[in-house]
């Protein structure tokens, strides 16, 4: 069994084609000690289930994915959109109770791209304010943190209108620190000129429910979904940005969350490993 640095985390989507009992088992055998569950998987297995196997892994949870896709206008479609996100809310508690001490409640939000046909960027991002006023009642009374998660630009069409921390903090500005945070994930943010300042402010705020760390690099796939790559293989400065989250007071679990089609036809265990070993290289020397 490898030594993995004790806050790291394996988020599942880096082993995307594994059920839930193999990405357990895998991450527990790679020597990690925490997972980043996507609800997929879980709601496979239902819920009771999905939390008793992870009591039995004896892992930390760091986050569910995910929640969000709420910038449809009223009607129908966004009434079911905000009944699924308070679904993933209880699953989030069920799921942070039921894991190993040091699990965090804490409920990624991707906040959706336009709707089909509009143009309306401005109306969009309001109506994901609109959806966190009504969601964070619901995820106080359960204890999740809903963390809004900025997505590189080159998604705002389709995935979310919010493109920067800075615009995630502004966000979460009306609600407390411990019901709406924001994420902190390298492949989104790297580029932005203000992302230190943002994550120090971020810190101030005390807002950093979680931090995501992969690495960028060119070209990009034909699925710009599936660019990200193990921290060290591309251009991302992980020691200036991962100082400034230690220095902004995270001291949570850190997930390696990959997309990549390569990674996900690989061994799961040879990718656990590399997780492991590129962390330990690329982010572990900085905290």
């Amino acid at each position: 069994m490898s030594t993995a640095h004790p806050r790291l985390s394996i988020n599942q989507a880096t082993i995307k084609h594994a059920d839930l009992a193999t990405a357990l088992q895998v991450t527990a055998d790679a020597g990690v000690q925490s997972i980043g569950l996507w609800r997929e998987p879980v709601n496979e297995v239902g819920l009771d289930l999905a939390a008793r196997m992870l009591t039995d892994s004896g892992l930390r949870f760091s986050s569910h994915c995910r929640g969000g896709f709420f910038t449809l206008p009223e009607g129908p479609e966004r009434v079911a959109a905000l009944d699924d996100n308070r679904r993933a809310i209880v699953e989030t508690a069920t799921l942070a109770a039921a894991a190993a001490p040091g699990s965090a409640a804490v409920l990624v939000l991707v906040a959706g791209g336009l709707p089909e046909g509009s143009r309306d960027l401005i109306g969009a991002r309001e109506r994901v304010r609109d959806a966190l006023g009504a969601l964070a009642p619901f995820a106080q009374e359960h204890g999740v943190t809903l963390a809004v998660e900025p997505l590189h630009p080159m998604y705002a069409s389709d995935r979310a209108v919010v493109s920067t921390l800075g615009q995630a903090l502004d966000l979460a500005s009306a609600f407390d620190p411990a019901v709406v945070g924001a994420v902190v994930d390298t492949f989104h943010i790297w580029w932005d000129p203000q992302v230190l300042e943002q994550i120090a402010r971020a810190g101030r705020e005390g807002r950093i429910a979680s931090y995501q760390v992969c690495d960028w690099k060119t070209p990009l796939a034909e699925d710009v979904l599936l660019s990200r790559h193990y921290p060290g293989d591309g251009v991302i400065d992980f020691a200036s940005l991962t100082r400034a989250v230690v220095e902004a007071g995270y001291a949570g679990d850190i997930e390696v969350e990959l997309f990549n089609a390569d990674i996900w036809a690989a061994p799961y265990a040879d990718v656990a490993a590399r997780t492991v070993s590129s962390f330990a290289e690329s982010v572990a020397p900085h905290l």
